[in-house]
């Protein structure tokens, strides 16, 4: 192929191939002696730079930060200058036996070298004259490997031993042996290639398909067995855990390779290099190298996407982009390389966790070093120094190829995982355990046996299928099963949908994520339970076949109805973590944002609807620091649940009420009375409403195997600092009665949370009697006001009676009252959650800024120097000229020529609108309201002729006037005129008052003779006629008025005048039209 590059290196015989630790160059031995440096930056057509200082072959070749190492059939160790063929000296001699292996720690500092001596030698770099023996194998020993991160050294001997060494001590110690997995073989026999893996989960997410525990040491062996088969060995029992295999391949496996992440694991056999994915055990992708010759050694690039190699010809060969474009890169970590589901490990390690160290330590780059002393500092440690605790460091340092390479011990982020999924452990694994049953997983190379069962199989039937896809997620559902598999080669990833009920294909679908690379991370299926069996399709069920929601590798939530129909497709807006359906929402978990250094997951949960997909709640998981989540699911109330690694179960109440959920802490695995001086674990499956369904693990057992065990019930408990039992099992019963009833629609209750509250309700009279005999008064009044029943009240009182307490039997006894009259709280309740229930009012629209501040009306205003916008207030605008009222509240009567002269007053309609305006502008303004115009009734009417009373007749005009300066003789005057025109004469008696009111009426008079009486009465006869023609409309008052009333006889008794002038007072009276024209206030 264009990707492969071959060029002939060496003299045929054994090779072999190392990389620099930057990744920039390349080491080649050979039978020639010689060892060639090859530029990885350069093409075929290179002359590689040569050290040829070896008497013998090259057998073995490592490098190191500041150089490269060299060992031969001659017994020498050699030590070269970085990428260059200057011999610097001697690093050992091994008096003559042929040099096999060459191991350099990940720190650069010493290096493990495997001779045919039975000893291993570990030589300080810095100092050779340090060395140390590892002694322990009867034969020669063939192969030596580093821990990439912790100071374990392994190594492999002819007499068919592994040996893991302990080197973190001054005196190295074994931590273990391996026998049995690799065969013993003579000096003759072909030396084989093993490769240590020891992974964490953070980069090596895929890798937890081998169900590897945490800190576990994995060794890749091949075997000499037919057909040929790539064996794992779990650090946990030191002992076979799984197998690689494939069909197509033939012939004995002769090298291995691994990814510097972990991800992929290349092998050689008959002169073919397959890449085996180390999520799925399947090969990826292969490449036929030199015909006939025989791949001795195997390298992957530190950097990039290269897989190189040397034959037994003498060729050296380079595999450009050997992972395919549509996989996760080889280097660099990825969220595809976390769509498998997962258990994680512990929290001291995770799996997998340390090929991550190994490729962000320090000696893989040059431009950091690591200081003198603190190489076998784990990287899980934050190394510092007086005073550092007080400085922030670097969190990460980018490179020039895109790598982010951590400088400060941050939290691994948690990878996404199915709920109730295990690893593949000895061919098989569970893709799913929950309440309604399991999915079981067989490997039968070439395909996979799927075995659905299910606990109720009344309701529901139990199947099986081959599966040729090797679907890798599930999950169970109401309605139906779903499973999803991951890209391979040329075939995208892909969801399968299974509903119950249909006996043929028909019911069931396919989801093909077409994009490239496109992963699915995890899926799930909702709905709500069946109302008839679904174990055939013929039941009259409505309800469908549920949701589907499957979460991918590009960032979004795509929803599916049952029959396959895409419905919308959400954008996360974080890394996805795990989720679980409901009958009418998804409970999704994902990471918002990036974790913390202090050890929290930083994980947030939403609950979005199946019907309308709108966020119902979204808030923060309750993980806490230095813990992962374990498990999610739902309890048999449908309320979400979750499980973390500190062993604490909490419960999501008020999910169904929009801003009102919060998690209640139901258990504390820690606390189990079964658990005290016990190492197990649990498992869960599901949570009813007393208990906690879980499966037992025994010892450092991480998750379940087959065959299957049983499901075991503990007991909730709320793990109360106080030890009282009693109250414990009130608030838990409370809490429970709590859910069930946020679960009610328009329903007051139900026959079930009535039971419940009747049976609290004698729970809480004992606690009642407790309190009343211990003198706690309040408690007891607290307790009552908890009681659900009226009747419960009358149990409550019988009990203060007979401890004798009148006033608690008194306050019981208002409390009943109260709880009688007010309304039904069962009514109340639902009301509540009708409130809560009720949509929110859409937001005002806030209106644009006229003065120009910005589309929001707000802008910058720190950057603003304009004046600020003026603000008109009419109370304090200024007075350019004075205005004089005209109304009967001014204090400046205007004068009589003024009004002659005026415009008319102030019409109706001007009145009206004015005092609009004023009640508008007093509306807006909270200050008190000045006086208000006001219409005079008094005032003259436009277009009428106005009359004074004074004024003298025409036919009188000859007289003179009279002057006095006398008020009394003034009045006396008027009078007198007003009698003559009435042809009356004035009554001149002495004694009578001359001062009188306003209208003519003066103090009471002496009663005179009935003679005078009438003569009064015909007098008072004709003075209506005369004063009809003085009155003015609209009821204006004017002072001709009273003349009538003033001329009246002496003689007339008061009473009498005011009986006779009651027209003149109806009349006088102001006009309707005018008083509706009066303010409000008049």
């Amino acid at each position: 192929m264009s990707n492969l590059v071959t060029r002939p290196a060496h003299d045929s015989g054994t090779t072999c191939v190392t990389f620099s630790r930057d990744g920039t160059h390349a080491y080649t031995g050979g039978q020639d002696c010689i060892v060639r440096i090859w530029k990885m930056n350069e093409g075929v057509d290179q002359e590689p730079a040569t050290a040829s200082e070896a008497d013998q072959p090259i057998t073995a070749v490592a490098s190191s930060e500041n150089g490269w190492l060299s060992g031969s059939e001659d017994a020498v160790v050699r030590q070269y200058i970085k990428n260059l063929p200057e011999l610097t000296g001697h690093v050992w001699d091994a008096n003559g036996v042929a040099i096999r292996s060459l191991a350099v720690d990940p720190e650069g500092k010493r290096v493990a070298i495997a001779s045919e001596n039975f000893d291993v030698k570990v030589i300080d770099l810095e100092d050779i004259k340090i060395s140390t023996p590892l002694k322990g194998h009867v034969g020669s020993v063939r192969r030596v490997t580093w821990h990439p991160s912790s100071p374990l050294l392994t190594s492999s001997g002819a007499d068919g031993k592994i040996i893991v060494w302990n080197m973190s001590t001054e005196q190295p110690q074994i931590e273990t042996t391996i026998e049995g997995v690799i065969p013993a073989i003579g000096d003759a026999a072909f030396v084989k290639a093993i490769s240590l893996l020891h992974c964490r989960l953070t980069t090596l997410t895929t890798a937890r398909w081998f169900g590897i525990r945490p800190a576990n040491t994995s060794m890749w062996l091949p075997e000499l067995m037919k057909p040929p088969e790539i064996v794992t060995v779990s650090r946990s029992d030191w002992s076979r855990s799984s197998a690689f295999s494939d069909k197509d391949i033939s012939g004995p496996i002769t090298a291995l390779a691994l990814s510097v992440n972990g991800v992929y694991l290349a092998s050689a056999s008959r002169s073919k290099v397959h890449i085996w994915s180390t999520q799925t055990r399947r090969v990826i992708a292969s490449q036929q190298a030199t015909p006939g010759a025989t791949i001795t050694h195997l390298e992957f690039s530190p950097k990039d996407n290269l897989l190189a190699w040397t034959d037994t010809e003498g060729g050296f060969s380079r595999w450009h982009k050997a992972v395919p474009d549509t996989f996760p890169d080889p280097v660099r970590r990825s969220i595809a390389t976390t769509a498998t589901a997962t258990v994680t490990g512990r929290p001291k390690t995770t799996l997998f966790d340390d090929i991550a160290e190994a490729t962000t330590r320090a000696p893989h780059d040059e431009d950091v070093e690591v200081e003198a002393g603190f190489g076998d500092v784990d990287d899980d440690w934050i190394i510092d120094d007086l005073g550092g605790a007080l400085q922030d460091a670097p969190e990460s340092v980018r490179k020039s190829d895109g790598f982010v390479k951590e400088m400060v011990s941050i939290t691994k982020a948690q990878p996404p995982f199915q709920p109730g999924s295990t690893p593949m452990e000895n061919r098989k694994r569970y893709l799913a355990y929950n309440m309604l049953g399991v999915i079981e997983a067989t490997d039968q190379d070439t395909h996979q046996i799927i075995n659905v069962e299910f606990f109720d199989r009344s309701a529901r039937k139990s199947y099986h299928f081959n599966d040729n896809f090797k679907y890798g997620l599930g999950y169970l559902g109401e309605r139906g099963a779903v499973f999803a598999c991951l890209p391979e080669n040329s075939h995208p990833a892909q969801v399968l949908y299974k509903p119950y009920g249909t006996w043929t294909n028909q019911g069931e679908w396919t989801y093909v994520l077409k994009r490239p690379g496109s992963a699915v991370l995890g899926v799930a299926a909702g709905g709500t339970r069946p109302t008839n069996s679904l174990r055939n399709s013929n039941d009259p069920d409505l309800q469908g076949w549920g949701n589907v929601v499957v979460a991918t590798s590009e960032g979004d939530l795509t929803f599916l109805s049952g029959t396959g129909r895409e419905r919308r497709m959400i954008a996360l807006g974080g890394d996805f973590v795990s989720m679980v359906a409901g009958p009418e929402w998804v409970f999704v978990v994902h990471r918002a944002g990036a974790t913390t250094i202090d050890g929290s997951q930083n994980l947030s949960y939403s609950i979005i609807n199946f019907e309308d997909f709108s966020v119902k709640q979204r808030d923060m998981l309750p993980v806490p620091k230095g813990h992962t989540l374990k498990w999610i699911g739902l309890t048999d109330q449908g309320a979400p649940a979750m499980y973390d690694s500190a062993g604490w179960v909490h419960i999501l109440t008020k999910f169904r009420i929009p801003h009102h959920a919060s998690w209640a802490r139901v258990m504390d695995a820690n606390l189990l009375e079964r658990r005290q001086g016990k190492d197990e674990s649990y498992w869960p499956v599901g949570i009813t409403e007393s208990n906690f369904m879980c499966l037992i693990l025994k010892g450092q057992q991480e998750h379940p195997g087959f065959p299957r065990p049983l499901i075991q019930e503990l007991p909730l408990r709320i793990p109360f600092r106080r030890e009282e039992p009693k109250e414990e099992l009130i608030e838990r019963e409370l809490l429970l009665i709590q859910i069930a009833q946020d679960s009610l629609d328009d329903e007051l209750t139900t026959d079930d949370i009535l039971q419940r509250e009747r049976a609290m309700d004698k729970e809480f009279i004992v606690l009642i009697q407790a309190a009343c005999k211990s003198d706690n008064v309040p408690r007891a009044i607290e307790l009552t006001k908890l009681l659900h029943s009226v009747a419960s009240f009358d149990s409550a009182m019988k009990i203060a009676d007979f401890y004798h307490l009148v006033g608690l039997r008194e306050k019981i006894g208002l409390l009943k009252a109260d709880r009688e009259e007010n309304e039904d709280r069962l009514i109340a309740a639902r009301n509540k959650r009708r409130r809560w229930l009720k949509p929110d009012p859409p937001l005002r629209e806030v209106q644009a800024n006229p003065n120009g501040y910005g589309a929001n009306g707000r802008g910058d205003l720190l950057s603003d120097v304009r004046p600020p916008p003026a603000i008109e207030r009419p109370r304090l605008a200024r007075v350019t000229a004075p205005v004089v009222e005209t109304t009967r509240y001014s204090s400046v009567a205007p004068s009589q020529m003024d009004e002659m002269d005026s415009p008319a007053s102030t019409s109706y309609g001007e009145a009206k609108r004015k005092r609009n305006d004023v009640e508008e502008f007093e509306s807006s303004f909270p200050t008190p309201p000045p006086p208000k115009n006001k219409v005079n009734p008094f005032a003259r009417k436009p277009g009428r002729e106005v009359r004074n009373p004074f004024a003298r007749k025409v036919e009188e005009s000859g007289k003179t006037i009279q002057k006095s300066e006398s008020f009394f003789d003034k009045v006396g005057a008027a009078e007198s005129e007003a009698g003559t025109l009435s042809k009356r004469p004035l009554a001149k008696e002495k004694g009578i008052v001359r001062q009188t009111t306003l209208f003519g009426m003066g103090p009471p008079r002496p009663k005179e003779k009935e003679k005078k009486s009438k003569a009064k009465k015909s007098d008072t006869a004709a003075a209506p006629d005369e004063t009809e023609n003085s009155q003015v409309t609209d009821g204006d008052v004017m002072m001709s008025d009273t003349a009538s009333v003033v001329a009246a006889p002496e003689t007339q008794e008061p009473h009498e005048a005011l009986d006779s002038q009651d027209t003149n007072w109806v009349e006088t009276q102001p006009d309707e039209s005018l008083e509706e024209t009066q303010p409000d206030d008049m």
